[in-house]
């Protein structure tokens, strides 16, 4: 399957999803955006019945999290194509990052952090800041980060806050190119 093929066949493929809304749906809707193709979004409840059409065969394509798709690539049921983030997976070197295979620009990453509520002492946000940043760098969770393909990333609150005004920006975007909507 590619890009033209998609272009040739507007509205005949199917894509898979968890839902409305996960980052498989907006990863697939700005993939549609960024190629000028029409791929219908099939939504699912969770990635397993999703993954499950996929094989059958019911569904042609899915935009899913490493740590779900990843052992049904590894069995060979399923095949690569690309994957969303800017630099190719340690898991799968052979697999060319979608802005490799023909997308420029392209990215898609499935994130997470750790917030408080408002108002929060700034010597309690600091406090455990530091405590997470230095768990984020022992050899027990950068094991298990690797292996769910998951990247520790640490940093500072700031730096989470502007990721975050990042990230909002660009899916409100995408959000509003596409028409998704939430169930």
């Amino acid at each position: 399957m590619s890009i033209d093929h998609a272009r040739r066949n507007p509205g005949k493929l199917l894509n898979a999803s968890g839902g409305n809304g996960t980052t498989g749906h907006l990863g697939g809707e700005l993939f549609k955006i960024m190629t000028g193709t029409q791929i219908v979004h099939v939504p699912y409840k969770g990635s397993p019945q999703g993954i499950a059409d996929l094989i059958g065969g019911q569904v042609q394509l899915m935009f899913d999290n490493l740590t779900s798709i990843s052992p049904h690539v590894q069995s060979g049921k399923l095949r690569g194509l690309g994957v969303s983030n800017l630099r190719r997976s340690p898991v799968f070197p052979e697999i060319p990052t979608i802005a490799e295979a023909g997308v420029p620009g392209y990215e898609t990453t499935a994130w997470g952090g750790l917030v408080v509520p408002v108002g929060t002492p700034k010597a309690i946000v600091t406090r455990l800041n530091t405590e997470v940043n230095k768990a984020l760098q022992s050899p027990v969770l950068k094991e298990r980060y690797a292996a769910i393909d998951a990247e520790p990333v640490g940093g500072t609150p700031e730096e989470f806050a502007a990721f975050v005004k990042k990230e909002t920006v660009k899916w409100a975007d995408v959000v509003k190119k596409s028409g998704a909507k939430l169930d």
